[in-house]
């Protein structure tokens, strides 16, 4: 274990005492190793001196101490060879993903499905149906270190370790009681959060029994979201409306994307606007009072059927009125409330032999707003509304109209409201120690496993499609205002004056966003039985060979279940009292909800799988140093695609000069298709403002992305190269390294975006024209999309990572410390593997997940009475996308597809600068206070080209400043 990487020799002269801690001039001996204390990262192997050739990074106890975040997936998250993440700042825009909340890990940008994430070397039960854990569900006050492999170790741990493992060690042996109170709020007053752990831990029966408790509670309030028009949350201002706008045309000499500020989309208004025909232009106030609509961009609206505005763009302008805008409306962070409970009970039966149960109960709610109201575009008006102004009535007549197209953001109607639990029931009992076999010593860990994650999603104040477009279409009888439609007036239809600011009656609002919304309720489970062994049966002329072998079994299993309006009606999603059958809803096909259509689903697979894996020392001497050569394979049965294998080779050297290290490694590693891509319940998902490149126009369609069961394992290889200095004698508080590597991924499981299938169709690629209808007249309009293994991906670049500790600087007590990572990613491709398309490439793409260079530096400063460390996160300068041509008019070629020409093409990075510190009360109580991102870094733009909020958080920070405080206490 003393030799896995420079990381881990890191850790030991960069990382400080924990506050409570006293600081001492040198390092105290390691405590000897007992058998619950080894815990294996980057390999099966537990021979000592034994260095790993695959790089390995290392967070320690009091580095997550000092980062003093209220979860601590963000301070693993913050690493730069993580990229693309999820937590509760991403997400927020969706109402049917399922993942808003959700804390994952993405290694190399290859997604949280190729991110293998681990609880003391164990699988932790997915808390979605893609089979990611979730990070806020782990007992965190026990977590003594993290570490991270980052590179391919699918032959040592299996699948889903493409991008690399996320190993999370808890102190199996914790003795005495410790606590963490904080608190925090952004600068804007809002995110206000409570963070409150205690664990205890005892030794019984003369220290063979062990129990440790542990419970925690957090609660974040989120932020946002703001309101219609460009107002966010608090008095932030940086929300601009950045939009790609098009110019529709692509070979005249001049750029057809056009980046802007103030983008206003020309199909709506917050109180309504009469987007075609003779009438177009005419807007309403919150009176319901008609005025002329300010067009920005000069923009003077065609009056035709085609619903353009001569002098704006496709579907947009610039500035204008932008009361309508719903992008700003949207929450910039989810709120999360965590509750965990854990425990783990262990005998030590023989001196060298441990059982042992753990048990972890976790809940985590959320809650997210995904946009205000529900806005709406090409709705068909009666000119003979009741609710029209008289002068609208009479201008239809003179005009010879019946009908006209309207918009609207619905600002009326409540805003949707998204509600997600998660609960996580884990339980895993094991038998782990060591044993004399033929002359040599070995370990020995079996384990079982049962996890059940139950997550249920309940959508607030989503209107029903049909009953809305019956609530808008009235008609006067008897001298009263009501529906039209006599068979929806005897289902209970109440109509809404959408004509200006007027809030419907409460029987219009039950009637068209009933109280019992969209729901899902998911249940996961996970059972998994592991066993290996690890020992040295034969020394050679270098040293003894090591090995470890074990055979694993897991079996993956869910069912989802939704309401009938959304679902369809069936045995499993009946009518009921809360969703009564109504003749106005399609009772087949459901989908009958604005947003959050869920459907039902089932499935379910098995593994099987072996592995072996041996360490060869083939040079021990004082000339030329020490070198080894580790290997491993790994052959998995899938039930769904057979039989998988999966190796890996690589080598480390300990050269003579005085501590260099070279290490490299190269591997097959696999991914087998998740449970959602092989059994998805078909998702259906609202996309406003869809662009339709066969009528130039935008409309609203309904995405629905469904499972294909004969989806086979993605097929990765991956090498790396390192070299490392490790605190050499000349200089002994150093450690240095340098590590590149180079990642390809065949059949990749990945779909077209809604926008690409039509896209393709529009070119002439049949293929997918099958998979749209937007011109639906027996239904809404929709997109289907599906998995395949058609993609592949290409990534490479380097890691570098050094740390230095100086005890007693310049003749001061205590000690400084620094460490710094970077990673610089060169390209990373992505090949949808169809005709038509081409290889993109999202390195520097600061509007994804890869940016060109990431760094992430600390220094601290550590003495017997107080503690200080500064922080430093920066990311480069990048691109909107690679895919485009920069140029200006009368200098651009022919815009396509997949090189379309745009005028602007830059995103700035952003640097964070975080301070912390912390003062010792006592030997036992110390009080702590962070400041993230202390100058208030707005985040850059990220423009599309529909209308949203527009901003990446993924990379940027788009909370703000944000202050912390706390006590912890150790006894």
């Amino acid at each position: 274990m003393d030799g896995i990487a420079v990381s881990v020799m890191a850790l030991a002269t960069v990382l400080a005492c924990t506050p409570a801690t006293a600081q001492t001039d040198t390092p105290p001996p390691p405590a000897p190793a007992s058998v619950s204390d080894i815990v294996v990262t980057g390999t099966r192997i537990t021979s000592s001196g034994f260095n790993a050739p695959t790089p390995t990074t290392v967070i320690g106890e009091e580095q997550i101490l000092k980062n003093a975040q209220p979860n601590i997936f963000t301070t693993v998250a913050q690493l730069p060879s993580l990229q693309g993440s999820t937590g509760a700042s991403t997400g927020t825009f969706s109402t049917s993903s399922g993942s808003q909340g959700l804390s994952s890990f993405s290694l190399r940008g290859l997604g949280t499905i190729r991110t293998l994430t681990l609880l003391d070397g164990q699988r932790v039960v997915g808390a979605n149906v893609t089979g990611v854990p979730d990070i806020s569900q782990f007992p965190q006050l026990l977590i003594k270190r993290v570490d991270i492999v980052t590179g391919g170790a699918s032959a040592s741990y299996g699948s889903d370790a493409v991008g690399g493992v996320i190993n999370f060690i808890t102190d199996t042996k914790f003795t005495g009681f410790k606590a963490n109170v904080q608190t925090g709020v952004t600068t804007y007053g809002d995110d206000g959060q409570v963070l409150v752990q205690a664990a205890v831990g005892k030794s019984f029966a003369n220290d063979k029994l062990h129990v440790i408790l542990s419970g925690e509670y957090a609660k974040e309030q989120g932020v946002g979201p703001g309101n219609f028009g460009e107002d966010l949350a608090g008095s932030r201002d940086w929300y601009r409306a950045t939009t790609l706008v098009d110019t529709g045309i692509r070979n005249n000499g001049s750029p057809q994307f056009l980046y802007r500020d103030n983008g206003q989309a020309y199909q709506y208004t917050k109180y309504g606007l009469i987007s075609a025909g003779p009438l177009q232009g005419t807007a309403f106030d919150a009176n319901g009072q008609p005025f002329a609509f300010q067009y920005g961009s000069n923009g003077v609206p065609a009056k035709n059927a085609a619903a353009t505005v001569t002098g704006c763009y496709v579907g947009f302008c610039v500035g204008g009125d932008q009361s309508g805008h719903v992008g700003s409306g949207t929450s910039l962070q989810s709120a999360i409330q965590r509750l965990n409970g854990y425990t783990r009970i262990s005998y030590d039966v023989a001196p060298d032999m441990e059982v042992y149960m753990t048990a972890n109960v976790a809940q985590v709610k959320t809650h997210n707003q995904p946009n205000p109201g529900a806005s709406k575009t090409g709705l068909t008006i009666q000119c003979t509304n009741p609710y029209l102004p008289a002068s609208i009535s009479a201008a239809c007549a003179a005009n010879g109209i019946t009908t006209f197209q309207y918009g609207l953001s619905n600002a009326i109607l409540p805003n949707i409201q998204v509600n997600t639990d998660r609960r996580q029931y884990r339980f895993v009992g094991g038998l782990k120690g060591k044993a004399d076999l033929i002359g040599t010593s070995w370990t020995y860990d079996a384990s079982y496993e049962h996890g059940t994650n139950i997550t249920d999603i309940n959508v607030d104040n989503v209107s029903l499609t049909g009953r809305y477009n019956q609530a808008i279409n009235a008609t006067r009888l008897n001298g009263q205002i009501v529906c039209a439609d006599a068979v929806a007036r005897a289902a209970g239809c109440q109509p809404i004056n959408i004509f200006g600011g007027a809030t419907p009656s409460a029987a219009a609002l039950a009637y068209i966003t009933p109280e019992a919304g969209p729901f899902q309720h998911t249940k996961q489970t996970q059972d998994a039985a592991a066993g290996s062994i690890s020992g040295e049966p034969v020394t050679l002329w270098a040293g003894p060979v090591a090995l470890a072998a074990g055979i694993e079994w897991r079996r993956e299993f869910y069912r989802v279940n939704a309401d009938p309006y959304g679902a369809g009606v069936s045995s499993i999603s009946p009518n009921s009292a809360l969703y009564p059958s109504d003749p106005n809803l399609n009772s087949t096909v459901g989908s009958n909800w604005y947003a959050g259509n869920y459907k039902n689903g089932t499935g379910r697979y098995t593994v099987l799988e072996s592995f072996l894996e041996l360490n060869l020392p083939i040079l021990n001497s004082e000339t030329l140093g020490r070198a080894n050569i580790n290997g491993a394979g790994r052959a998995t049965r899938y039930s769904t695609s057979g039989v998988v294998y999966a190796w890996k080779v690589g080598g480390t050297w300990e050269t003579p000069l005085d501590g260099f290290r070279l290490r490299a490694v190269t591997s097959r590693d696999v991914r087998a298709p998740n449970l959602s891509e092989l059994f998805a319940a078909p998702t259906t998902t609202t996309v406003p403002n869809f662009t339709d490149p066969f009528r130039n126009t935008q409309v609203l369609i309904i995405q629905n992305t469904i499972g294909n069961s004969a989806l086979r394992p993605e097929i990765a290889r991956s090498t790396e190269a390192g070299i490392v200095l490790s605190r050499p004698k000349w200089l002994p508080g150093l450690s240095l390294s340098f590590d590149y590597y180079d990642i390809k991924v065949n059949d990749v499981v990945s779909s077209l975006s809604a926008a690409q299938i039509v896209n393709l169709c529009f070119q002439g690629n049949t293929d997918t024209c099958s998979a749209f209808n937007l011109q639906n007249t027996a239904g809404p309009n929709f997109v289907n999309v599906q998995s395949f293994n058609l993609a592949s991906i290409k990534t490479k670049g380097f890691d570098i990572e050094g740390s230095y500790q100086w005890r007693q600087p310049l003749g001061m007590d205590g000690t400084f410390s620094v460490r710094a990572l970077a990673t610089h990613v060169i390209k990373f491709v992505t090949d949808p593997g169809l005709p038509g398309t081409i290889p993109v490439d999202t390195a520097g793409a600061n509007s994804g997940a890869t940016p060109d260079w990431k760094w992430l530096a600390t220094e601290s400063y550590d003495t017997d009475r107080f503690s200080i460390t500064l922080q430093q996160r920066w990311f480069s300068d990048g691109v909107i996308g690679h895919q485009y041509l920069v140029c200006q008019a009368g200098n651009c070629p022919v815009s396509t597809a997949n090189n379309p020409t745009i005028d602007y093409n830059r995103m700035k990075g952003a640097f964070y600068f975080d301070i912390g510190g912390a003062l010792n009360v006592t030997k036992q109580v110390s009080m702590f206070f962070k400041v993230d991102n202390l100058f208030d870094h707005d985040p850059e733009p990220s423009p599309q080209t529909n209308t949203g909020l527009d901003v990446n958080p993924a990379l940027y920070d788009t909370l703000g400043r944000f202050y912390r405080i706390g006590v912890r206490a150790r006894f």
